[in-house]
């Protein structure tokens, strides 16, 4: 029996177990990868106070750090369910059942698809939703990234890097994008946007080794068709959380509804990060939400003794 389970080893997560450990819980966290965290992903980070700039990965490396010094546990496994049972949550795991007196969950989200033709069969053959994992791929050639908020224009000024040529597609006539973002991409010779326009599939090599030879786009306003020659396409058009496996409350999006203190509509159950219903799915949010879920626990515990 522990004191508190965590799931999920994110940003969320992470600072929860920091929190959690300082209350004197005994704290395990449940990671189904090794990597954790969409922001893992991140070629850099500059909106996270006290840094300026720095890496998704070297950040995520030093939360990693910081939880195992104050003495935070991990396990890699895979959580199949979470139920109560009288006043005890038990986690169904893929290696065997776990109990705990509060349950955190910190699992995060998945990029969305664009469900057109071609786009899954193509996944990893020039399909990627992740630059800074697949970029260096296509060095020297060119490449569309489809989406207009802040992680679309990030990943289209890190390909510009790498690829010679960057076309950013984006259904609405504006980029959603922060204006500092806009900016750099105004200032970018190699990036082209292109607005208002749809993407109708993505076609692949009929001969040979499968993988991406062109996208097939519409423009919204005069209906005409295209067809664009590219290496590779990188999809960011938002993101699915990660909760399918916990029955409590959810929005019809499949996010968890949580109160302002994380707690979900199970007593004792809390979410934190891109899998709740939160305002903005930001770093700085999602460890602000790991540490009042893991206070509002701590006091549940607490209370329940």
């Amino acid at each position: 029996m522990y004191d508190m389970i965590i799931i999920g080893g994110g940003p969320a997560g992470l600072a929860a177990g920091i929190y959690s450990v300082r209350f004197g819980l005994d704290t395990l966290i449940l990671e189904r990868n090794e990597i954790s965290g969409q922001i893992s992903m991140a070629d850099i980070v500059e909106n996270y106070p006290g840094f300026p700039s720095i890496s998704g990965i070297e950040l995520m490396e030093k939360y990693r750090t910081h939880a195992q010094d104050v003495g935070v546990k991990t396990r890699i496994t895979e959580v199949l369910s979470v139920r109560t049972e009288g006043s005890k949550k038990i986690i169904s795991t893929d290696s065997g059942d776990l109990e705990s007196k509060a349950v955190i969950i910190a699992t995060g989200a998945n990029p969305k698809h664009l469900d057109v033709p071609g786009e899954e069969e193509l996944i990893s053959k020039g399909v990627s939703y992740c630059a800074i994992c697949d970029g260096p791929f296509f060095k020297n050639k060119t490449v569309v990234v489809v989406g207009g908020g802040n992680s679309a224009v990030t990943d289209a000024l890190l390909l510009s890097k790498i690829a010679q040529k960057v076309y950013l597609v984006h259904r609405r006539e504006h980029l959603r994008a922060a204006k500092i973002l806009q900016d750099r991409v105004a200032a970018t010779p190699n990036i082209e946007l292109m607005l208002n326009t749809l993407v109708l599939e993505i076609a692949g090599s009929k001969e040979g080794v499968k993988k991406v030879e062109k996208i097939i786009l519409q423009d919204i306003n005069s209906k005409e068709i295209r067809e664009l020659p590219t290496s590779g396409v990188f999809i960011y058009v938002g993101i699915n959380p990660n909760t399918q496996f916990v029955n409590v409350e959810k929005d019809s999006q499949g996010f968890i509804k949580t109160d302002r203190w994380m707690e979900t509509s199970e007593k004792g159950i809390y979410a934190a990060g891109d899998c709740g219903s939160t305002p903005i799915w930001q770093l700085v949010a999602a460890v602000r939400d790991g540490a009042v879920a893991a206070t509002a626990a701590y006091e549940y515990i607490e209370m329940s003794k």
